[in-house]
């Protein structure tokens, strides 16, 4: 069973939440999270990308780099831009985007139960990846970056997110690409407020005082019954994490099981409040192929048709993640499973999967798997997508006209706008111990770092 614990929070003073947010580390190039940093150097990215405090010819992995983190850290602390929390507990954290919102819980997940397979994964990891994290979390003692954790809605859960939600908010922000967040404590009959967070330095330890109805004893109690928690989004961070909370044990063989290390920092959403947008996918060149052999080749194992619908605005996100609308022709944005959309020469054609190439099995389903069976690899010769580089992957929220940019650059030869995969998708391959592609899912909107940081210092 799931054990989903509270934890003493290091977070923003209120008044600095909105500038120290930042986007996750690796939605950002060097050079982009460096201009990040000097537009807003209050950004997180000050610490969760600390190289932007060094020339660039500094190595990204270059030690000085982690203990800048670290130094930082402490730095933001003396100077109150960070406040630490004094009592154990859970949060609340709402995001909107476009008039939709979720709202998820804060806590720590166990590392046990992502090793016994409590918490379960739907992708591989890299091992070059994973290294710059956990030099990251080992040597800041600290995760900064909370993993994106899903579970089947529960009834009793989404009371007590509505109940804490009905006080007065410790955060209520909106960032700068539109999406609002905002932060409840999950203590009752207390305000949200800094100076009352604070006054609990000598008070006892509030889930030691926690009694059988309080929300932090009810949600807790109701993690416990869960036998599966699934990462939507954050594999490597959780890899890390969990990585360093083993290394930890070998420095302290005579650990009790209590320390803060056996756990690391998590955001917990119920499935039905998640969104998922498609992963599409823009190839280079042909592989030899002209337009017309392409659209020939295709047919054999897709029933191809050219969309002829009207102009429209079609709105997406530029490289510096501002939103904008852009005039765009006919498409075939997909609107239901084993349709996709191909833009070749300027115009869309649809491309509908034919019944005998569609299957049952959770990883060879997926539309982006058989894409990949289908055409990817057997016609374009993409063998490899996660070392290929020949092939670009783009999240959905750049939208088709980002697509229709490359390929009309010349950026691509071929683009692929692709149907979404399914929260229910990503759990069935979980749950049968299986992984998918690589790009199978884009999460929106993308958690803050910055917020919620758990230390496990000794």
């Amino acid at each position: 069973m799931a054990e989903i614990r509270p934890f003493r929070c290091i977070r923003p003073a209120r008044e600095a939440a909105s500038m120290v947010a930042a986007l996750p580390y690796d939605v950002y190039s060097r050079q982009e999270a460096k201009k990040e940093v000097e537009k807003n150097p209050m950004s997180f990215l000050a610490v969760d990308r600390a190289e932007t405090q060094f020339p660039d010819d500094v190595d990204l992995h270059d030690p000085r780099v982690y203990e800048k983190a670290r130094e930082l850290l402490g730095k933001w602390q003396e100077e109150g831009i960070l406040l630490e929390d004094h009592a154990e507990c859970y949060y609340v954290y709402e995001l909107t985007m476009n008039g939709r919102s979720q709202a998820g819980i804060v806590a720590c997940a166990s590392v046990d139960d992502y090793v016994d397979g409590v918490i379960k994964k739907h992708e591989n990891t890299r091992e070059d990846k994973e290294q710059d994290r956990i030099c990251h979390v080992d040597v800041t003692e600290a995760h900064t970056g909370p993993i994106f954790l899903a579970y089947r809605s529960d009834p009793e859960l989404n009371r007590i997110v509505d109940e804490v939600r009905s006080q007065e908010a410790l955060y209520d922000f909106t960032a700068e690409d539109g999406v609002r967040h905002r932060v409840w404590k999950a203590v009752e009959g207390k305000t949200s407020g800094d100076a009352a967070d604070m006054a609990d330095e000598k008070k006892p330890n509030q889930a030691e005082k926690a009694g059988d109805d309080d929300w932090t004893s009810r949600i807790r109690r109701q993690f416990e019954q869960m036998k599966s928690i699934y990462i939507a989004d954050g594999h490597h961070r959780a890899a890390s994490a969990v990585k360093v909370g083993l290394k930890r044990r070998k420095e302290h063989p005579d650990y009790s099981g209590q320390e803060a290390f056996h756990f690391f920092l998590s955001v917990l959403f119920p499935d039905d409040q998640l969104l998922i947008m498609p992963y599409n996918r823009v190839v280079k060149d042909l592989n030899g192929w002209s337009a017309a052999g392409l659209l020939e080749k295709a047919g054999e194992r897709f029933m191809v048709r050219e969309c002829v619908d009207a102009g429209r605005m079609e709105e997406g996100r530029t490289e510096n993640g501002e939103t904008e609308k852009h005039a765009s022709g006919p498409s075939c944005q997909p609107k239901e499973p084993h349709h996709m959309g191909m833009y070749l020469e300027g115009q869309w054609y649809e491309l509908e999967v034919k019944p005998e190439y569609i299957t049952k099995d959770p990883v060879k389903g997926l539309d982006v798997s058989i894409l990949q069976d289908l055409l990817l690899e057997p016609i374009l010769g993409i063998h490899d997508p996660r070392t290929d580089e020949r092939i670009q992957f783009v999240g959905g929220i750049r939208g088709i006209a980002e697509l229709e940019r490359l390929v009309d650059k010349g950026e691509g030869a071929v683009a692929f706008a692709m149907y979404p995969t399914s929260v229910q998708e990503l759990f069935s391959v979980a749950d049968a111990g299986l992984l998918m592609p690589p790009k199978s899912t884009w999460f929106e909107p993308k958690l803050r770092s910055g917020l919620f940081i758990h230390s496990f210092k000794i």
